[in-house]
């Protein structure tokens, strides 16, 4: 449990090391996963305006203005199929009530591409990603990675994910079907990686210079950079996927890219010295929720106006989110507690503390919706009920855990980041 964990001698990058397998076996490079253009049609349904006054703070007070409404009307049930994440996930496919964006999201409705892939925990901790067996809790690998890896993400097509080294600047595929690792490559500064709802294109958040640099989602390879005012953290899109909003920690803002054009067409200075993390975009497609660490919850812009709209207070250090399988609420994390801030009301339902009062790292909501994992800097990772606050399943992991991602859960495809699906 210290920090000698994760020595390892990298051949000819720092992370060419190979990935050791349960029963002492090690993969070698594998070949580069075919990758898939986006399916024919989409399950959006419709939305329905819910209407009345915001029960949020205004950002300017005593006006009372209110935002389009976050709700949308069901879709008929789908087809079974099956899930994956925690025991008792395989149910039958349910399609969220909440809204038409993450209508494809629901219960179960894993993709045709991900029906096959077993259901993992990648546990980054800088030199090492702990691979973790999402059923039983058990270590099934570890990517020995010799550098700092704080992220790892799930491609477009959901074959394989990315694990993304910011101090050293690259990017390594490992397939999650046996683990095999293929080759490192360079991305200078990459702090997050995103790809477009068509899957034509992956987006590097890069810092040093401040760009979002556009590349191949199969190969990486750089195809133009956008240059951007501020250092873009985490992101989300746009309804119809023309744009992609990040979040600016460092100078407390927001900053919205047209895809089609590769530039930055608005800003956001985000209000009472803000500390902007994660975002994401209401059911409804109106509204984007951005988590503010220092101000203790999350702040409502309008997604078709890029405005500010207001405030739901939910605690102090408030810095991950994660949506619900049925769509209708927001989970904050951070400052010691996991928050429920419910789209049709923009109120919090419910306020649960966390073990040890800590700000861990959201990791994706699992297929059946009952649990939340997290991941704690001290050495936790453990699954919340999403309907009790209480923690049902927890493993202790050496070193310091910086980032968590679960896969594969439900959705069409992945947009990257921490648990973003359509």
């Amino acid at each position: 449990m210290g920090p000698h964990e994760g020595r390892s001698r990298a051949a000819a990058f720092p992370l060419a090391a190979a990935l050791a397998l349960t029963g002492g076996v090690l993969a070698g490079c594998e070949s580069p996963v075919p990758f898939y253009r986006p399916g024919e049609g989409s399950p959006d349904g419709p939305v329905v305006g819910l209407g009345g006054p915001a029960p949020y703070s205004s950002v300017r007070p005593g006006t009372g203005r209110s935002g389009p409404g976050d709700g949308a009307r069901a879709e008929p049930p789908g087809d079974g199929l099956p899930g994956g994440g925690v025991p008792g996930s395989r149910g039958a496919a349910v399609p969220p009530e909440g809204g038409r964006v993450y209508a494809a999201t629901g219960p179960g409705m894993i993709a045709p591409s991900a029906r096959g892939i077993p259901a993992r925990l990648y546990v980054a901790k800088g030199r090492v990603v702990d691979v973790i067996d999402a059923d039983t809790l058990r270590l099934v690998g570890r990517l020995r990675t010799g550098a700092a890896v704080s992220r790892v993400v799930p491609s477009w097509d959901l074959r394989r994910v990315w694990a993304a080294d910011r101090a050293n600047g690259v990017l390594v595929p490992v397939g999650p079907h046996g683990g095999g690792q293929g080759r490192p490559v360079r991305a200078p500064g990459a702090a997050g990686l995103y790809f477009t709802p068509d899957g034509r294109d992956a987006l590097v958040l890069a810092r040093g210079p401040r760009r979002v640099d556009v590349r191949d989602p199969r190969t990486m390879l750089l195809k133009a950079s956008v240059p951007m005012p501020c250092a873009p953290g985490h992101a989300d899109f746009t309804l119809d996927g023309s744009a992609l909003v990040t979040t600016c920690t460092s100078t407390g803002g927001i900053a919205r890219v047209d895809l089609a054009g590769r530039g930055v067409t608005g800003t956001i200075r985000l209000p009472d010295g803000a500390r902007p993390g994660d975002l994401r975009l209401s059911p409804s497609g109106a509204v984007f929720y951005v988590a503010d660490a220092v101000n203790g919850g999350v702040w409502l812009v309008d997604a078709h106006r890029f405005a500010l709209l207001g405030f739901v207070p939910t605690a102090p250090g408030a810095r991950g989110l994660a949506i619900s399988r049925d769509a209708r609420r927001l989970f904050v994390v951070g400052g010691g507690v996991l928050a429920a801030v419910d789209f049709a009301t923009r109120r919090v339902t419910s306020r649960w503390p966390l073990p040890g009062g800590g700000s861990p790292a959201p990791g994706g909501v699992s297929s059946d919706g009952t649990v939340l994992w997290l991941a704690d800097p001290t050495g936790l990772v453990y699954a919340v009920s999403t309907r009790t606050g209480r923690v049902l399943r927890k493993a202790v992991v050496t070193g310091r855990p910086a980032g968590l991602c679960v896969h594969p859960q439900p959705g069409r495809y992945s947009l990257g980041g921490t648990g973003l699906y359509r």
